[in-house]
């Protein structure tokens, strides 16, 4: 399986404060940031732009994994990619072309990624693995930082996992050193952590001590 990696979601960070809050993430010892995007519409809430990964990818050095939570993210991929997301990640469950984005998204120069929403079959995505370098489970319904851990995501990773044993398997929402060790014993090895790590009193000894549990 690979290698653990731990990325921050800024999702649970302090807006007021995003930059000090970016540097906290790398200081800590995470292996790269994680960006979440909402439209409004995909989800019912909104956060983050183009300029927001622009500012990130300015003030740290770190790998940027972005979260399109959007409607048509064929009409904003590019402007996340030049503004420097290293990952970028869309939902089967939006809308135009997403199995012709894919390939798009990695001659752009990042990282493609497909996401399922809890209630999303794997099999909706198994026709697009073989062109993403990370598929991400949600444990909650997106549109909110702070929710409960859904465990009903555990039998698709397993599954994806057994049939694809060194594809980048990330999860996120709901996550603490719990249910990352759910989500590890499943066949995830990307953690991406919002509330819980910005709620720690030291961040550098919650990322050690969650990766130490997942080894």
């Amino acid at each position: 399986m690979p290698v653990v990696k731990i990325l921050p979601s800024i999702l649970g960070a302090d807006l007021g404060n995003l930059e000090a809050a970016c540097k906290t993430c790398v200081s800590a010892g995470a292996d790269g940031i994680h960006v979440d995007v909402m439209d409004g519409h995909f989800v019912p809430n909104l956060a983050y732009g183009s300029g927001t990964v622009a500012m990130v990818d300015r003030v740290v050095d770190t790998h940027l994994n972005v979260h399109l939570m959007i409607t048509h993210p064929l009409d904003h991929a590019e402007a996340f990619i030049r503004a420097g997301s290293d990952t970028l990640s869309v939902h089967i469950e939006a809308e135009g072309d997403i199995a012709g984005l894919l390939p798009r998204i990695r001659a752009l120069g990042a990282r493609p990624g497909i996401v399922l929403n809890p209630d999303t079959p794997l099999s909706r995505v198994l026709p697009v693995v073989d062109t993403v370098e990370e598929v991400l489970f949600m444990t909650v319904f997106p549109g909110f930082g702070g929710q409960s851990f859904i465990a009903d995501a555990m039998p698709g990773i397993a599954e994806l996992r057994a049939q694809y044993p060194g594809l980048d398997i990330a999860v996120d929402g709901g996550l603490n050193r719990e249910t990352c060790r759910v989500a590890r014993e499943a066949g995830a090895n990307v953690f991406h952590i919002g509330s819980h790590l910005f709620r720690a009193s030291d961040m550098a000894e919650e990322v050690a001590l969650i990766r130490a549990a997942l080894q």
